[in-house]
């Protein structure tokens, strides 16, 4: 981390713990914002495969959408999903792969990310630009989902028509909402059980649902499809403890593949990780 990040980083949570003190409900507002708000670097070079591509776009709430297309127009889809503060460039090698499979290629830049429009996002308007994307560019039966897309793809899936010969790979996804803010709060040293429950006020207002229902596990119950499920053990932002309580639920459909020494974002990197997705899907 740069010197100047941490300036920001240390002013941040000085201003919240100020904020907190004399309203737990702006303090929560403020947090939540920073939740929602991904901080992403300019693409420097575009990897080559992103040289010759479909360019697509849709409005999605009077957002722009801007995502990719390759390989049209052939049988089989596949549709790739980036985590927060990510891109669809980053998963540039697996494109490829799935291009040499012969599979027709379609990736998303998610609100507020990449080429797309928009300053916040959550789980709510990422599920539903998945809906949206399958809807026009459809249809999909193959899914892969890295860190938090995993959220917004478990949650789209509840209310897409699949079953199961649909295959959906999840790699270090964020399992629990309710374990993603305790982080996020522990990291903004904003330890304090009244602003915690105003961020679950503001998430029922918003979505109409409590703060735990948005959770794989939950939404595992009622997804048909065949899953294979990737996570570290060194995971350090989406942690491995809650991915495991749904290999303890015993789905017949899910497949787990626990890692060692990658973490959460270097394990989509490797090689052999690669290939187990591509032969999976």
């Amino acid at each position: 981390m740069k010197v100047t990040q941490k300036l920001v980083t240390g002013f941040t949570i000085t201003k919240l713990k100020l904020l907190a003190f004399f309203s737990k409900k702006k303090a929560a507002q403020k947090a939540f914002q920073l939740f929602c708000t991904p901080f992403t670097k300019p693409i420097k070079k575009k990897p080559a495969v992103f040289e010759k591509v479909e360019p697509l776009q849709f409005t999605l709430n009077e957002t722009t959408i801007r995502g990719y297309r390759w390989n049209h127009s052939q049988t089989n889809k596949v549709l790739i999903i980036h985590g927060f503060a990510s891109a669809s460039y980053k998963f540039s090698s697996y494109v490829e792969a799935f291009i040499h499979k012969r599979y027709e290629v379609l990736a998303f830049d998610a609100p507020a990310h990449g080429n797309s429009e928009g300053k916040t996002v959550n789980a709510v308007t990422y599920s539903e630009m998945i809906k949206k994307a399958v809807e026009l560019y459809g249809p999909i039966k193959s899914f892969m989902a890295h860190s938090f897309g995993g959220t917004a793809l478990a949650l789209a899936m509840e209310n897409m028509p699949h079953d199961d010969t649909t295959k959906i790979v999840l790699i270090a996804p964020a399992t629990e909402t309710t374990a993603a803010i305790d982080t996020a709060l522990g990291v903004l040293k904003l330890n304090d059980i009244a602003v915690r429950k105003e961020i679950d006020n503001i998430i029922f207002k918003m979505s109409g649902k409590e703060t735990k229902w948005f959770s794989i596990r939950r939404a595992m119950q009622n997804i048909k499809a065949k899953v294979l499920w990737i996570h570290d053990e060194n995971d350090d932002a989406t942690p491995l403890g809650d991915a495991l309580k749904v290999k303890e639920d015993n789905h017949p459909n899910i497949q787990f593949a626990i890692t060692k020494g990658f973490g959460h974002r270097r394990i989509y990197h490797d090689t052999e990780i690669r290939k187990l997705v591509v032969d999976f899907l």
